[in-house]
């Protein structure tokens, strides 16, 4: 599949600088959940705006596409390749950060399977933080995505998690709306609004987000 031509259809009439900005601000708060991770992983980074708005002091990236337009940071490592083959440094990472991704993979075996390879590059007591599409909530449109094969919901990435040798911290069912086509428009403030108000997530909420550390047996 050409995954280019692919999210240049899906993201037509989305201005990149509105996009990026509204990541600035989810990127701040999903950073502040993670604890502020020193060294952070994007495996599936896309145009990379979680990456480029989060002020860790060591940041790497993953995706298959070489997103030419992508404006990155000075300093940030980019590897263009498979993130179920790519080669990662093991026990090094503070935080990994994974969003809309697991749904894109082939079976749940392929799903253990990145998890467990994205474990064994954190620390022990580093964090994953896990964000994508709920199918619990967004059943509907849910597969109007080319490029979705796997219905997972929050409670399946829990168990995913734990099973990949995880604990899981916290599991937010209902947190950001389903897309930047969706009901909460391109605004960094109402963004903002939004991520302050909990009280509204589970009226407009159709993506999880999910925390998890590795812990080690003693």
């Amino acid at each position: 599949m050409d995954y280019q031509r692919l999210y240049e259809y899906r993201f037509r009439g989305i201005d990149q600088q509105s996009r990026q900005a509204v990541w600035d601000v989810i990127a701040a708060d999903i950073y502040d959940r993670m604890g502020r991770p020193d060294k952070v992983l994007d495996p599936a980074a896309g145009r990379g705006e979680f990456i480029n708005a989060a002020p860790a002091s060591e940041r790497w990236v993953i995706d298959q596409v070489d997103y030419q337009e992508a404006a990155r940071p000075a300093g940030v490592k980019v590897i263009v390749a498979d993130a179920l083959t790519a080669e990662l440094p093991p026990d090094y990472f503070d935080g990994i950060f994974v969003s809309n991704f697991l749904e894109h993979l082939l079976s749940q075996d392929q799903v253990h399977l990145f998890l467990a390879r994205m474990r064994g590059a954190l620390r022990p007591g580093g964090r994953i933080a896990v964000l994508g599409p709920n199918f619990k909530y967004c059943a509907g449109e849910y597969f109007d995505c080319a490029d979705h094969t796997l219905a997972l919901s929050h409670v399946s990435v829990g168990e995913h998690l734990y099973a990949a040798g995880f604990e899981v911290r916290k599991i937010i069912p209902r947190f950001l709306p389903y897309s930047f086509r969706s009901l909460l428009p391109a605004s960094p403030l109402l963004t903002g609004i939004y991520l302050r108000c909990p009280l509204v997530w589970p009226f407009l909420g159709k993506q999880f987000l999910a925390i998890a550390r590795r812990s080690d047996p003693c």
